[in-house]
């Protein structure tokens, strides 16, 4: 068990390496930090700026989760404390369907209904033209799809609140939604920044859905209505194309490695920060 446990670990970490092996030869010619700051990308010319896709990357993670936080907060207060049981057996099945659909679905039903919607219906209160292929396209289509774990997350660490708490609560004159509030989502809190957590890492690497709506135009996104080009979706859609591009092949993988370090990075501080905030709370 313990040399099991130790290959687990290993994987990521032998992960990380051959990402960085593969991505040396371009740190030969260009510094680590002109790579990250600049936005010029022209493969043919040696340029590679990867600005542009590290934003887009941000802004459609945290567009998914400012849409789909709210929403399944709710929904698994409403379902694990106030809704009847029948509810929860529709619901719950829903939920299974949505989580094992594939991300391809999610990226047709973005171009069929959110982009339409987007180009015909919002975008002209707000600019003369827009394809609808957009970063607001791509947070939508995203936050759809980390709904269904998030919901799920939820319910479980509510579940696991005693009925004394909520008795308790109850009984001393409190509402059903002071309970909630008071008493439910105080005690759960680092859960609650845990399954948060576990959402947007899975964000993160979402390629096909996000690549099918979000307009795949490297440049640094100024409004909702603007395209971008996240990492995946830059890896997804050039690997395998233009090899024979002089640092072509390098600047792929070491778009992967910013995205392995980007998720690393993020694992790690959202861990001490909860470890934190489960010190503060007990």
């Amino acid at each position: 068990m313990f040399t099991l446990t130790v290959a687990s670990v290993l994987v990521v970490v032998l992960i990380g390496l051959g990402l960085y092996l593969k991505s040396v030869p371009i740190f030969e010619e260009k510094s680590f930090w002109s790579l990250i700051s600049t936005s010029e990308w022209k493969p043919v010319k040696g340029d590679f700026g990867f600005l542009p896709f590290i934003a887009g990357t941000l802004w459609i993670t945290a567009l998914a989760l400012i849409f789909a936080l709210p929403v399944a907060l709710f929904t698994a207060l409403f379902l694990t404390e106030h809704s009847k049981p029948s509810l929860k057996k529709w619901v719950f099945p829903a939920l299974d369907i949505l989580a094992g659909l594939p991300s391809v679905v999610y990226g047709v039903w973005g171009i069929l209904l959110i982009v339409p919607w987007i180009s015909e219906k919002l975008a002209p209160h707000f600019v003369e033209y827009s394809t609808g292929y957009t970063t607001l396209a791509g947070g939508i289509v995203l936050g759809v799809m980390i709904l269904p774990l998030l919901i799920s997350l939820f319910i479980e660490i509510f579940s696991a609140v005693p009925r004394e708490y909520r008795d308790a609560a109850l009984s001393l004159g409190a509402t059903k939604w002071q309970t909630s509030k008071l008493i439910i989502l105080r005690k759960t809190f680092p859960g609650i920044f845990a399954a948060i957590i576990l959402a947007v890492s899975r964000a993160f690497g979402e390629t096909i859905a996000v690549l099918m709506v979000c307009g795949n135009i490297p440049q640094i996104p100024h409004s909702l209505l603007d395209s971008c080009y996240p990492l995946p979706a830059l890896i997804a859609n050039n690997y395998g194309e233009m090899l024979s591009v002089p640092l072509y092949d390098s600047a792929l993988m070491l778009a992967a490695f910013l995205l392995f370090i980007v998720v690393v990075l993020f694992n790690t501080s959202s861990r001490i920060i909860l470890y934190r905030i489960e010190k503060k709370f007990r």
